[in-house]
């Protein structure tokens, strides 16, 4: 789960767009062209799983999450890749679909899986890999996927590739990732005497500056936290990780919170709500609300990926100068996830190799498609923000100088959690699920001083024991 679940790309209306560059947008997903053999034949290829896309090799691919009409520079953006993936692939034909309302909206991601009508390539998080084997949706492509069809592939971090795969077999290719660290209100800080080139890096520290920043009025909160809508669970996730704890143990079959990390993380949180009123009077927040009050310097820090930081200018109307961001605190380790494409099961081989060649092209490949930073910085879209960055070895360094050369805003306010990461932990299985038995332990924390939080963990464990049961 990321602020992502709940903001990622929406489609306000379908979008048709026919051209000689073969690009379609089609007005909703409808059934899959793999399953007619629409645009034409697979054949004419190399039989040979490990072997690139034949160019000479006619075949039609429908993407999901095309851009829709609302998102100009972005869709102008697909526009041109598709065009210039075609200079190499002539006889690809790429048919972008764009859905009413929210992409991965949960209910039409799982009415797709079950109906068979997911597009050739689709897009899902990287915690939905269960769900879509659950319902025999993605294809294995490990052997599609080497260093001819992705030259790259040695520099991409292997714990992102990891979490795409199952019994070491491969089920999607990357587009985004994330880390989750300290995100903080640069103007506060500095009116709170504190330095916000040097944030917090344990949870005394925070408790310490988050006392300071209330002081400064009523109306400000030092510390913010969600306990309502799932979010309260994922942040409490964060918080246990972050301490080097767990919520769900190594075999995926007990919960892993009712301890003295839990207690831990419990007791700070309502201390800081009760004792220092440092987390502000209003609770049962969920995503969008703490980003709107620190985009109104109303709120000094909450724990967030760094493209909130996108949001917020882009929605919010906030300024990237009045933000920053340092590693989580206690930085045992942090709650990592992201996003990725999956291409769908039976459909033909020179397919999925259509597949491959389009997502290195779009998503792969240092300097173009979506690393194309002279290109999104002249479309007048962010750069600079530190994720995704998947990369490793010489592509790193390459794409870390083009962001910098590129920026929109100042990496600097980001040296901090640059130069400190920490370790990603996955969530857990079933998380939304667990989440949703979380956020009961953190409303309570968070609207009850008399909270029983032996109480709140013990029901909680049982609950989420009951969850992992019925897997």
């Amino acid at each position: 789960m990321r602020s992502a679940r709940f903001r990622r790309t929406r489609r306000s209306s379908a979008v048709a767009l026919v051209s000689a560059l073969t690009l379609t947008a089609l007005a909703a997903c409808g059934t899959s062209s793999s399953n007619n053999g629409s645009g034409g034949s697979d054949g004419g290829g190399n039989s040979d799983p490990a072997a690139p896309l034949d160019p000479k090799t006619k075949v039609t691919l429908t993407i999901d999450c095309m851009p829709p009409a609302a998102k100009a520079a972005e869709l102008k953006e697909w526009k041109e890749d598709v065009a210039e993936f075609n200079k190499t692939y002539p006889n690809v034909t790429v048919e972008g679909r764009s859905t009413p309302g929210q992409c991965l909206e949960p209910p039409r991601f799982t009415a797709m899986l079950k109906a068979k009508s997911q597009p050739d390539v689709f897009y899902t998080y990287f915690t939905d890999l269960p769900q879509v084997l659950d319902n025999d949706g993605a294809a294995d492509i490990t052997a599609y996927v080497n260093d001819k069809s992705v030259p790259l592939l040695k520099d991409i971090d292997p714990n992102v590739l990891d979490s795409l795969k199952q019994d070491g077999k491969l089920y999607g290719l990357p587009t985004s990732n994330y880390t989750m660290g300290l995100l903080v209100n640069r103007k506060l800080f500095q009116q709170a005497g504190l330095d916000p080139d040097a944030p917090p890096r344990t949870w005394e520290e925070v408790r310490t500056a988050a006392r300071k920043i209330a002081g400064l009025d009523k109306g400000i909160a030092g510390f913010g936290e969600y306990s309502a809508g799932n979010t309260g669970g994922w942040h409490f996730t964060a918080q246990m990780y972050s301490v080097g704890g767990e919520v769900v143990d190594a075999s995926g079959k007990k919960a892993a919170f009712n301890n003295e990390l839990g207690k831990q993380v419990a007791e700070n949180l309502h201390a800081m709500r009760w004792e220092d009123d440092s987390m502000g009077r209003t609770q049962l927040l969920k995503w969008g609300d703490l980003q709107k009050q620190i985009a109104t310097d109303k709120l000094g820090m909450f724990l967030a990926a760094p493209d909130d930081i996108a949001y917020m200018v882009q929605q919010l109307g906030a300024k990237y100068e009045n933000f920053g961001m340092g590693p989580i605190p206690g930085a045992k380790n942090t709650l990592a996830g992201g996003n990725n494409y999956m291409v769908k099961k039976g459909i033909p081989g020179d397919r999925i190799k259509a597949a491959v060649a389009w997502l290195n092209f779009k998503n792969l490949t240092v300097g173009k498609g979506q690393f194309a930073w002279a290109r999104t910085k002249a479309d007048k879209l962010p750069v600079g923000v530190p994720q995704p960055n998947f990369w490793l070895n010489e592509s790193k360094t390459k794409d870390d100088a083009a962001r910098i050369e590129h920026a929109t805003m100042p990496v600097a306010n980001f040296k901090t959690f640059m130069d400190n990461p920490v370790a990603g932990k996955a969530e857990p299985p079933k998380a939304q699920e667990v989440y949703k038995v979380i956020d009961i332990v953190m409303s309570g924390i968070l609207t009850n001083k008399d909270a029983d939080i032996d109480k709140l963990l013990a029901t909680a464990e049982a609950q989420v024991n009951q969850v992992l049961a019925n897997q």
